[in-house]
């Protein structure tokens, strides 16, 4: 008999239910069960969809009983972030404005995880809109790294963090627009992958094509880099209603078995401009031994970014502007009232971030477009000599709710996403993974591997080489 259901992955429970040691129902009892019983420690969980989930079981069941054809995911519990939609079940993207909204139809990679069979538990925590690196709101309130539970497990992705990394479920998918997947990854010791723009599809509306104001896009969240390329492979493809997204080029499971002898990564643990912790820096410089040890070579080479962080900051928060103010005429198109009535419902850190905040100029905008310009050649510039480069995912480890770090290894920094090494890559839409690294007191650390544009499967490939001899999935807590 295998595992139990909550501690296997996804890959050995699909495996597990097409061979016959586990029934679909037996497996969403017993994540059912743990969601119930341990949710109460980290609030990784805004929903739980009991009647759906079983639903979906029994509907498992009979496909298996009948000999249909069988999916990837097929009976593998999946819990989807409170942003996205799945028909019949409530989207509060942890506003009190939609508090009571049930979405009508699925979101299309909540729909094509549908039919791998994938099994929908329930929907995970992130701070309002999505507008946050910590996990906190009015509906559900703050989410906590399950290493501890006082501390935040980032965002915006972190109760699907949370929830992997309690083992809770296998597969928690979330979405990036600027370390949303990466910092929940490294702040709950679990593996996070934003993929190239486009790989995955994201079909915004009523503005289609918001998601380039920095890059959005969906990705896997995952306790292996297995389960990870597998979602990714369910997720990927063009759709006719994302004029970014790309047809799927490979099989990303296919990666995670290959060797890396014959990669070259660039090191740099603060990309040359981010300010890192001493103690988070030396968990780092002892990690990229397991990738020489793999067979790749590291070289320690700062890229040439020919920006500091603060203006890469500055104008990540341009472009991050225009898209968060087009939220606000979103909620007034909808009939609701930011500026007067409605503004008491929205957190004070959000009527910042989106009403109150003025717009930026059309001269401020082209600096922006200067900056990510440069920032996008600065690395083109090192993945034309090294196929990854790797640094930190954050530059701290988990902090307090409601204590933002205003300083990193003695830097002043924007409290809100100064310590974060994530944005770059939204402005330029290279693929970039963060990889359970180590600890720090306890508290876990990423290391952050990005590579050249459409090159996921090289992210996919080193990060398993790196975990099949760093292992962590005996490290979650019981």
């Amino acid at each position: 008999m295998s595992l139990q259901p909550t501690k296997m992955t996804a890959a050995g429970l699909a495996r597990a239910i097409r061979d016959g040691e586990y029934a679909p129902t037996e497996v969403v009892e017993a994540t059912l069960e743990r969601v119930h019983d341990r949710n109460d420690r980290t609030n990784a969980f805004v929903t739980v969809t009991d009647d759906l989930a079983r639903e979906m079981a029994e509907e498992a069941e009979r496909a298996i009983d009948e000999g249909e054809p069988l999916g990837p995911l097929h009976g593998v519990p999946v819990a989807i972030k409170d942003l996205d939609d799945v028909a019949g079940v409530r989207t509060t993207s942890g506003s009190l404005l939609f508090e009571d909204r049930v979405a009508d139809s699925d979101s299309p990679f909540v729909a094509r995880l549908k039919a791998a069979g994938a099994i929908v538990v329930g929907k995970t925590n992130t701070p309002e809109f999505g507008l946050g690196t910590t996990t906190d709101n009015r509906v559900a309130g703050p989410t906590g790294t399950p290493f501890d539970p006082e501390r935040v497990s980032g965002g915006s992705s972190g109760g699907a963090g949370a929830a992997l990394g309690d083992r809770l479920v296998p597969l928690a998918p979330g979405s990036d627009a600027g370390g949303s997947i990466r910092v929940p990854a490294s702040f709950c010791g679990v593996y996070g992958l934003k993929p190239t723009q486009g790989v995955v599809p994201n079909v915004g509306r009523p503005n289609g094509f918001a998601s380039h104001t920095p890059f959005s896009t969906h990705g896997p969240l995952a306790r292996t880099v297995e389960d990870a390329a597998i979602s990714l492979d369910v997720m990927a493809g063009a759709h006719p209603r994302d004029p970014f997204s790309v047809p799927k080029r490979r099989t990303y499971r296919d990666a995670v078995d290959r060797p890396i002898d014959d990669l070259t990564i660039a090191y740099s643990p603060d990309m040359g401009v981010y300010p890192v912790d001493s103690d988070v820096r030396a968990v780092l410089d002892d990690a990229v031994s397991a990738l020489e040890q793999a067979g790749a070579t590291v070289e320690r080479v700062d890229p040439d970014l020919e920006h500091d962080n603060e203006e890469i900051l500055d104008a990540y928060y341009t472009m991050a502007t225009v898209r968060w103010r087009a939220l606000l005429e979103d909620l007034e198109e909808e009939g609701f009232d930011p500026r007067g009535d409605d503004r008491d419902r929205l957190r004070p850190y959000l009527v910042d971030l989106i009403v109150d905040v003025e717009e930026p100029t059309a001269r401020e905008r082209r600096r922006a477009d200067v900056v990510r310009t440069r920032v996008f050649d600065g690395l083109q510039d090192c993945f034309a000599e090294y196929d990854l480069l790797a640094t930190a995912t954050v530059g701290t480890t988990p902090f307090p709710h409601g204590e933002e770090p205003e300083e990193v290894d003695g830097v002043e920094i924007e409290p809100y996403r100064g310590w974060v090494l994530t944005q770059p890559y939204n402005l330029t839409g290279h693929p970039a993974a963060s990889v359970p690294a180590g600890f720090v007191d306890g508290l876990p650390v990423g290391l952050q591997l990005a590579g050249e544009r459409h090159a996921d499967d090289v992210v996919i490939a080193a990060s398993a080489a790196f975990e099949r001899r760093r292992p962590w999935r005996d490290e979650y807590p019981e």
